[in-house]
């Protein structure tokens, strides 16, 4: 069993404890990435940057209040956390 079906397993099996843990997580996640793009914007491309982070945020906020299977909230959480971390490390880098 792959790391990822054990993770799948474990969020379906308690989702209800990983709903709010994960909205909160994602949503300082993503603010603190926008934060760092905002930081760095000098020009309108990096807005961007910020665009797709609040997609990707609302994207699984949408996926939870629309009680959608737990493998696409699943698949979403994988995708957002992804994103937002990627943004937060360009950001970083830019910055340094």
């Amino acid at each position: 069993m792959t790391l990822y079906n054990k993770g799948l397993e474990d969020f379906k099996e308690h989702l209800t404890l990983y709903v709010p843990l994960t909205i909160i997580f994602q949503s300082c996640l993503g603010s603190i990435a926008a934060m760092f793009i905002l930081k760095n914007s000098m020009h309108t491309f990096h807005f961007l940057d910020l665009i797709l982070v609040v997609s990707f945020a609302m994207a699984y906020n949408g996926s939870l209040y629309a009680q959608m299977k737990p493998k696409v909230i699943y698949n979403l959480l994988i995708a957002t956390i992804l994103v937002h971390s990627t943004f937060l490390i360009i950001n970083l880098v830019r910055l340094a």
